[in-house]
């Protein structure tokens, strides 16, 4: 039972740290490949939920903005945590094959954001890229992915126990 739930603290912690560090750059990239404030990329996230108006919010829509963002980071992390272990958690922990993991994540983030979350807020909007913002951007969500996997690493580590076979720790007497 102890076994049990320090994997679920592992894989509420993973998921957490995956979501709020990648959401958290994702901010500062944006801001870097548009050459503007992080509070005007968060006004604009919040726009997603509440309509242009959010642009005209200040701080309490850069607030929001910053809310949305760590929840759609969380969501994306839980995501991928949930998915790996479908897919077996052992196989995506092991070697450097979290990478090649994160990095397909990041490509289908990209896309579900762009191309189907973009187009359902209230903005309505399927962003048309040049070829370099479009790299710039694929760039960001690789990145997103990458860390993403990275944090999802030690939930996805089979337990000692599970390894050998036993369903809970033995004692020596």
């Amino acid at each position: 039972m102890q076994a049990h739930r320090s994997t679920r603290r592992s894989v509420l912690a993973s998921i957490l740290a995956g979501g709020l560090i990648a959401g958290t750059i994702d901010i500062g990239a944006a801001a870097l490949i548009n050459w503007i404030s992080p509070a005007i990329i968060l006004r604009f996230i919040a726009s997603g939920l509440i309509g242009p108006q959010a642009r005209q919010l200040g701080a309490s829509g850069a607030l929001l903005g910053l809310l949305l963002q760590w929840l759609m980071g969380v969501i994306i992390a839980a995501v991928f945590v949930l998915g790996a272990f479908l897919i077996g958690p052992a196989r995506l922990a092991s070697d450097r094959r979290w990478i090649a993991a994160g990095l397909i994540y990041g490509v289908v983030v990209f896309l579900v954001m762009n191309y189907v979350v973009m187009p359902l807020s209230a903005l309505h909007r399927v962003p048309h890229f040049t070829p370099a913002s479009a790299i710039e951007n694929l760039l960001a969500m690789l990145l997103f992915g990458l860390i993403v996997a990275f944090c999802a690493r030690p939930a996805l580590r089979p337990h000692p126990h599970e390894v050998a076979g036993l369903s809970s720790p033995t004692r020596s007497v």
